[in-house]
C-alpha cells in the first residue's frame, strides 16, 4: 500500500439541510426527499439506496408537501403558493403554477393518480386535474376557517379527510361539500392548550381516519358517524407525521422528540378474527424532530431536523436475513462537494450559496508511522466567493493549476480567473458566458487546465478552450437521438484525449476530444454509476456502480480488461459488497500503474491489481494494528485490497503527489453541534 503523509482536513464546515418531506413511489421503488433549503433528492432504493438525481434548492421555495402522481410524475408545493412539477429526465423544473390560495401546506394525489389536491393557508381545498403535460384547476371544495395542514384520500377516491387547527373535515369528492367536522380534544398531559394542530391524517378503506396532532396523540375516527373510536397518547410533544402501508396493516408516526413509533393491526386473541391497532415498536434513530415518514413494503423511512435519512427494514418483511435487513442512515450527498488543485495544494469547498478556497498547511517536522506532525504553517482561507441571487449552487470545480474556478446555478454559469500575488488573490470574472452553459450538472477541467468540459441538463457536453482571461467554445457533443438524459459524471484522461460521461441510467459514453466524435459506449449496467476515472498511460476507464461493483474498461481496445473479467468471474468479497455508502471518487498513483485509489464515506482503499484477489474466506480488513515488521509485509502481500477506515466520515480523498494524500472529513458531532437544541427530555434520577 505504501506510506503517505496525510493532510487531515476538518475545516470544511458543511452542514446538510434538514429533511422536510419524503414521498415513496411503490411502482419504481424510489424515494423523493425535500429539504428545508428547497433541494429535492431522488433515491433509488433498488440500487443500494443511491441518490441518483437531485434538484437544486432555491431561497424562495420552502417545500411543505411532496407527492408522486400518475406513475412517475413528481410534484411539490410550498409556502410561496406554487405547485411545481419536476422533469426527471432533464433534471429541472418543468413548470410552476400558482394555486391562488396563499401558502400551500399539504398536497395529496388521488389513488388513481389522475387528480391532485392541495390544502391552502386561506382554508381552501383545491382540486386539480393532471393532464399529460400539465395540471389544470378543476374546482374548490367548501372553504374552512383555518389553514389545511394535512390531506388524505379514501382509497376508493370518494372522500377526503383534511386536518386543520382543532378539527378534521371529511369531504365528499363529488359534491365538494364537508359532510363531517370532527373536533379534536385540546387536552395535553392533562392541561388544556390554546389550540391543537392536526399535523397528519390517513384515510383507510373501512372509513377509519387516523390523525396525529400537536398534543402528542394518535387518534382513530369513524368517518361515517364523525366520532372518536380510540385514542393513543404516545408523546410529550407533537406527533408530526404519519404514513400507512399499502395493505393497511401497519403505519408509522414520527414525533418531535425524535422517536418513530410503529403501529400494527393484530388479532385480539390467537383464534379471533377481530383485530385492533397496537403500538408495537418504538425506534430512536433521530435526535431532533421527525418531520416526515414513509412506509415502503419492507421498511420504515424517516427524516427530520437532524438531517439524517433513516431506512429501517422490518425484519418480518425481509425474506433473506442478510445485510439488506440492516439499518441505513444516509447523511451526506452521494456527490462530490470538494475539488482539488494538486499543484498549488488548494481545496475548493462547495456550500449552498458560496464557495470557499483554502490552501493546505505544511510541516517541516518528521516522525515515524502513525505520528501526528505539528504544522509549521496553518491552512489559509484564501477566498469566500458568494453567489448572487436565491439559487443554490449545483456544481463547482477548480482547475488543476488553481488558476480557474467555475460554478453553475440553475440559470447562470460563472467562470473566474485567479491570479496569485504573494499572499493576495486577484479575482477576475470572465464575462459573457453563453446561455447554453447554465444549469450545468458537472464541470471538469483538463489536466493541463487548457480545456473546460461542461455537462448540461439537456444531455449535451460542451468543450470550452480557456485563454488568458477569456474562452472559446470548441464543440458540443449532442445526446444520442431520441434521448434528453442529463449527464451527471465526467472524467477526462490525463493526456486530454478522452472524455467519459455517464448519465443517470444509460451506459457510459466515451468521446475522442481531438477528433471531436463519439468513440464508444460502455455496455449499460443495471445499477447507476457513482464514480469514474481514466488511468494515465493505459487509458483504462475505471467505473464504480452503486451495488459496489468496479469495472475496468480499455478505451483504446473498446473492451473490458483482463483484470476486470477476472474479478467479475471470481466475484468481490462479500464484505466489500455489503458496504452501504457508494464510492464517490477514483484516482491513480502516477508512479504505480497497478494501483487504483478509491473511497466512500467510511473507507479508503488501494486496489493493487498485481496481487491475488481475496475470496470470502480471506480477512478483507484487519482492524488491529500490525504487531511487527513481518506482519506489515504479510499484510501488504496478502491480497489486492488494502483498506483503511481511519478517516471518516470521508467527503473527499485524493493524492496530491506520490507521497502525500489529502483527506477531508466531516465528523457527525460537528454537524449535530450546529443544529438547534433538541427537545429536553426528563431522565430518571436527574
Amino acid at each position: 500500500m505504501g506510506e503517505f503523509k496525510v493532510h487531515r482536513v476538518r475545516f470544511f464546515n458543511y452542514v446538510p439541510s434538514g429533511i422536510r418531506c419524503v414521498a415513496y413511489n411503490n411502482q419504481s421503488n424510489r424515494l423523493a426527499v425535500s429539504r428545508t433549503d428547497g433541494t429535492v433528492e431522488i433515491y433509488n432504493l433498488s440500487a443500494n439506496y443511491f441518490q441518483e438525481k437531485f434538484f437544486p434548492g432555491h431561497e424562495s421555495r420552502a417545500t411543505e408537501a411532496l407527492c408522486w402522481a400518475n406513475g412517475q410524475r413528481l410534484f411539490s408545493a410550498g409556502l410561496n403558493g406554487e405547485i411545481i412539477e419536476y422533469d426527471l429526465q432533464a433534471l429541472n423544473i418543468k413548470y410552476a403554477m400558482d394555486a391562488f390560495g396563499g401558502p400551500i401546506w399539504s398536497m395529496a394525489a388521488s389513488p388513481n393518480g389522475s387528480q391532485l389536491l392541495v390544502g391552502c393557508e386561506d382554508g381552501s381545498v383545491k382540486l386539480f386535474q393532471i393532464t399529460p403535460d400539465k395540471i389544470q384547476f378543476e374546482r374548490n371544495f367548501d372553504r374552512q376557517k383555518s389553514r389545511i395542514l394535512s390531506l388524505s384520500w379514501h382509497p376508493a377516491g370518494t372522500h377526503i379527510a383534511a386536518g386543520s387547527i382543532d378539527y378534521i373535515s371529511v369531504f365528499d369528492v363529488k359534491s365538494g361539500s364537508a359532510i363531517h367536522k370532527m373536533l379534536v380534544d385540546r387536552q395535553y398531559m392533562g392541561v388544556s392548550k390554546r389550540k391543537c394542530i392536526i399535523w397528519g391524517v390517513a384515510f383507510l378503506s373501512d372509513g377509519t381516519v387516523i390523525s396525529v396532532d400537536s398534543a402528542g396523540k394518535v387518534q382513530f375516527w369513524d368517518s361515517a358517524t364523525g366520532t372518536l373510536v380510540k385514542n393513543h397518547l404516545i408523546a410529550n410533544a407533537d406527533v408530526q407525521s404519519i404514513a400507512i402501508s399499502d395493505q393497511e396493516d401497519s403505519f408509522v408516526v414520527g414525533t418531535a422528540e425524535g422517536t418513530v413509533f410503529h403501529f400494527q393491526l393484530v388479532s385480539v386473541t390467537s383464534n379471533s378474527s377481530e383485530k385492533q391497532w397496537v403500538r408495537t415498536k418504538p425506534f430512536q434513530h433521530h435526535t431532533h424532530d421527525v418531520r416526515a415518514v414513509a412506509h415502503s413494503p419492507i421498511a420504515l423511512i424517516s427524516g427530520g431536523t437532524d438531517t439524517h435519512l433513516v431506512i429501517r427494514p422490518l425484519m418480518e418483511k425481509v425474506e433473506v436475513k442478510n445485510y439488506d435487513a440492516a439499518l441505513r442512515k444516509i447523511t451526506f450527498p452521494h456527490r462530490r462537494l470538494v475539488s482539488c488543485a494538486k499543484k498549488k495544494q488548494l481545496l475548493l469547498f462547495q456550500f449552498a450559496h458560496h464557495l470557499e478556497l483554502w490552501r493546505l498547511g505544511s510541516t517541516v517536522a518528521t516522525g515515524k508511522n502513525g505520528d501526528t506532525l505539528p504544522l509549521s504553517k496553518n491552512a489559509d482561507h484564501l477566498l469566500h466567493l458568494k453567489t448572487k441571487g436565491p439559487e443554490n449552487i449545483i456544481c463547482s470545480c477548480i482547475s488543476p493549476c488553481g488558476s480557474w474556478i467555475a460554478y453553475s446555478t440553475a440559470s447562470r454559469f460563472f467562470l473566474y480567473r485567479l491570479n496569485y500575488e504573494h499572499d493576495n488573490i486577484n479575482l477576475q470574472r470572465v464575462s459573457k458566458m453563453p446561455a447554453f452553459l447554465r444549469s450545468a450538472l458537472q464541470i471538469l477541467f483538463s489536466e493541463d487546465s487548457a480545456k473546460l468540459f461542461v455537462a448540461s441538463n439537456q444531455g449535451s457536453l460542451h468543450v470550452i478552450r480557456l485563454l488568458e482571461g477569456s474562452f472559446k467554445h470548441l464543440h458540443t457533443f449532442q445526446p444520442q437521438s431520441g434521448t434528453v438524459e442529463s449527464m451527471c459524471l465526467l472524467a477526462v484522461s490525463p493526456d486530454g484525449n478522452w472524455l467519459a460521461a455517464s448519465g443517470t441510467s444509460a451506459g457510459v459514453h466515451v468521446y475522442n476530444v481531438k477528433q471531436l466524435k463519439l468513440h464508444c459506449t460502455v455496455p449499460a449496467y443495471n445499477f447507476p454509476v457513482t464514480a469514474l476515472a481514466i488511468a494515465p498511460n493505459t487509458n483504462n476507464l475505471v467505473i464504480a456502480h452503486s451495488d459496489q461493483q468496479v469495472f475496468e474498461y480499455s478505451i483504446p481496445d473498446k473492451q473490458y480488461t483482463q483484470w476486470s473479467r477476472t474479478i467479475q468471474k471470481q466475484g468481490f468479497h462479500h464484505l466489500w459488497l455489503q458496504r452501504d455508502t457508494p464510492i464517490t471518487h477514483i484516482s491513480f498513483h502516477p508512479k504505480r500503474p497497478m494501483h487504483i485509489l478509491l473511497h466512500d464515506a467510511y473507507m479508503f482503499c488501494i486496489i493493487d491489481k498485481s496481487l491475488p484477489l481475496p475470496n470470502d474466506k480471506t480477512l478483507l480488513y484487519n482492524p488491529l494494528p500490525p504487531t511487527n515488521e513481518s506482519d506489515i509485509i504479510r499484510r501488504r502481500t496478502a491480497h489486492a485490497f488494502k483498506i483503511s477506515k481511519k478517516y471518516k466520515p470521508l467527503l473527499f480523498m485524493d493524492l496530491l503527489d506520490e507521497r502525500t494524500l489529502v483527506a477531508v472529513e466531516r465528523p457527525l458531532d460537528d454537524i449535530i453541534a450546529q443544529l438547534p437544541p433538541p427537545i429536553k427530555k426528563k431522565k430518571f434520577g436527574t
